[in-house]
C-alpha cells in the first residue's frame, strides 16, 4: 500500500446530495486521500444547504457542466435509484471512475446495460457498500476466515414501524435486507445459494411490514435472513442490527446498529446509530475507510474488494429476483 505522504490526492464530486450524499461529501472534505472539488445537485436549495458546511466547493445543477468545468477525476453517485444508470453511464463515458452507491439499478437488465462500459477487473466502477468497511464486520470476516465455512448464519435488521406510512411502498427485502444479503454474498465468496425461499407479511391495509427470507447452498450451510418495519417510537431511531455466524464448535455474534453509546435525558437517545463520524479534523467508521479504499482504487493501488465490484451488484441483483419471486409465490 502507498504511504500517505506519497498519495496523490484523488479530485472527487458527489453526484446527490441526500442524506448519504452529504455524509459522502462531508467524510470526503475530511480525508488526506480526498479533494471534494464539486457537488452536483437536482434542486438549489440541497447546494444552499450544502454550502453553508463547505462554502469553497463548487457546485453544479447540470452534471455535463459540472464533469466538462471541474476537476473531478472520481465520482460519487448518490442520487435517487432511477437515476443511477444513468448518472453512472455518463461518468464512465467520460473517463471517469465511479462510486455507486447500491443498488445498481432497481431493473437488473437497466443494470447489465452498464457491462460494456465496465472493466474487466470492475476497477472503474466500485460499488458502495459501507458494512464492508465497519469494525464489527470485518473482525467477523476474519474470524470465519480462520474458523471455517458456516454451517447457519442469522441476520436481523428491524427498522422503526413509521417507514410504513413515511415511505409508501417501501419493501423492507430490497431496502433493509439487501445489506446483510451482501455481507452474508462476502461470508461464502460469492458463491450462488442452491435454494431460495421467502415470505412477506402484510400490515392490514396490505403493505409489507416484514421479510423472512433463507438461502442454501450446496455445501449445506443455511442462512435466515429477517428484515422489518415494526420498531416502536421507544427503540433507536434507525432500530437494530444483529448477525451470527455458528460454526462447528464455534459461535460470532455483532451488533453493530445502533452503536454502543447510549445517551438519556428526557428519553433514551442514540448518537450512533451507524460508525459514521464527519469531523473535518478527522472522519472515521466505516464511509471514511470505503472512501479511503476507493481512493486506493482510483489510484490503482488496490483492487476494489469482494462484494463491491461490478459483477457482485449483478448476482445480488439476481439473488433478490429469486427472493421477490419465492415470496410471490409464497403469499
Amino acid at each position: 500500500m502507498v504511504h500517505a505522504r506519497n498519495f496523490i490526492p484523488v479530485k472527487v464530486g458527489v453526484v446527490g446530495l441526500g442524506r448519504f450524499g452529504r455524509l459522502h461529501a462531508l467524510t470526503l472534505t475530511g480525508l488526506v486521500e480526498a479533494q471534494l472539488v464539486a457537488v452536483v445537485a437536482r434542486r438549489q436549495e440541497r447546494l444552499d444547504q450544502i454550502r453553508a458546511d463547505l462554502p469553497d466547493v463548487p457546485g453544479w445543477l447540470d452534471l455535463d457542466r459540472a464533469i466538462q468545468e471541474s476537476e473531478a477525476e472520481a465520482w460519487i453517485v448518490a442520487c435517487s435509484t432511477s437515476d443511477h444508470v444513468s448518472v453512472t453511464k455518463k461518468l464512465l463515458q467520460a473517463g471517469k471512475c465511479v462510486l455507486l452507491e447500491k443498488p445498481i439499478s432497481a431493473d437488473l437488465s437497466e443494470a447489465e446495460s452498464l457491462g460494456p462500459l465496465v472493466k474487466a477487473d470492475s476497477s472503474n466502477l466500485m460499488l458502495g457498500h459501507i458494512l464492508l468497511f465497519n469494525s464489527e464486520f470485518r473482525q467477523l470476516r476474519q474470524e470465519v476466515a480462520v474458523r471455517g465455512e458456516p454451517c447457519f448464519i442469522d441476520c436481523v435488521r428491524h427498522r422503526p414501524a413509521s417507514i410504513v406510512k413515511d415511505f409508501p411502498g417501501e419493501n423492507p427485502l430490497v431496502a433493509a435486507m439487501i445489506h446483510d444479503l451482501y455481507s452474508v454474498q462476502v461470508l461464502m465468496k460469492g458463491e450462488d445459494p442452491s435454494r431460495f425461499a421467502c415470505r412477506f407479511h402484510h400490515t392490514a391495509a396490505g403493505a409489507i411490514d416484514l421479510a423472512n427470507a433463507q438461502l442454501e447452498w450446496p455445501t449445506g450451510t443455511i442462512a435466515s435472513f429477517v428484515a422489518s418495519y415494526l420498531t416502536p417510537v421507544g427503540m433507536a431511531p434507525r432500530g437494530f442490527d444483529r448477525m451470527e455466524v455458528f460454526g462447528t464448535g464455534w459461535v460470532t455474534r455483532i451488533s453493530p446498529n445502533p452503536r454502543p453509546i447510549e445517551v438519556w435525558d428526557d428519553q433514551a437517545r442514540w448518537p450512533m446509530a451507524l460508525e459514521i463520524r464527519t469531523d473535518l479534523s478527522g472522519p472515521t467508521g466505516m464511509m471514511a475507510e470505503e472512501l479511503r479504499c476507493f481512493c486506493r482504487v482510483v489510484r490503482n493501488t488496490e483492487p476494489v474488494p469482494a462484494g463491491a465490484t461490478y459483477q457482485d451488484g449483478l448476482q445480488m441483483q439476481r439473488w433478490m429476483n429469486r427472493l421477490e419471486a419465492a415470496a410471490t409465490s409464497n403469499p
